[in-house]
C-alpha cells in the first residue's frame, strides 16, 4: 500500500512539474502582457522585393500600424488592423503562449485563431515566432520562411503602447 501511495506521489509529482512555466518563460509572459505596436515588418537574408499574407490573413503592408494586446492572465489576445483599400480592418483573436527555447534556439511566441468566445476556429493550427528581442519598451519577432526555395526571414519590430 505504501509503495502504490509513493508511485502514485512521485506520478502526480512529474505530471505537475512537467506543466509548470520556467521562470523565464513567465518573466517573457509578464513583459508581452499588454498593448503593443507593430511599427516595422520587413525581411531579412534574401534580395529583392517582397509581398507576402501574414497569418493567412492579410498582406505585410496591413500589419504595420495594427495594434496587438496579450492578455497575460488567460493566454487571450487580439490585434486589429485598421481599415483600408488594400486591408480588411478589424479584430483577430488569439490564444497565446511562450515556448521554452530547445537546444540553441530562442524562445518562441506560439498563437492560434480563436473566435470572441475563444473557441479555436483554426483547426488547432497556429504559428511560432521567433522572440529576438523582449523589453519592456520594444519587441522583436521574427519568423523563417522560404521562398522560391530560398530561406527569408520576417523580421516584426514592436513598441510598447503607454
Amino acid at each position: 500500500m505504501i509503495k502504490k501511495s509513493l508511485l502514485l506521489l512521485a506520478m502526480m509529482g512529474v505530471i505537475l512539474s512537467s506543466c509548470s512555466v520556467s521562470k523565464s518563460a513567465r518573466d517573457q509572459r509578464n513583459l508581452l502582457s499588454g498593448t503593443w505596436n507593430l511599427d516595422n515588418v520587413y525581411y531579412e537574408n534574401n534580395s529583392g522585393n517582397f509581398k507576402s499574407v501574414i497569418f493567412n490573413d492579410a498582406e505585410d503592408i496591413c500589419f504595420e500600424g495594427s495594434q496587438w494586446f496579450f492578455r497575460d492572465n488567460n493566454s487571450t489576445g487580439r490585434y486589429t488592423i485598421n481599415q483600408s483599400t488594400l486591408c480588411q480592418g478589424g479584430d483577430r483573436f488569439f490564444r497565446w503562449s511562450v515556448v521554452e527555447p530547445q537546444q540553441n534556439y530562442s524562445s518562441q511566441l506560439q498563437f492560434k485563431f480563436i473566435d470572441e468566445k475563444r473557441n479555436d476556429v483554426s483547426g488547432g493550427f497556429g504559428y511560432r515566432l521567433n522572440i529576438a528581442n523582449l523589453t519592456a519598451q520594444a519587441m522583436t519577432l521574427k519568423s523563417n520562411v522560404t521562398v522560391d526555395g530560398q530561406p527569408v526571414t520576417i523580421v516584426y519590430e514592436f513598441s510598447k503602447s503607454l
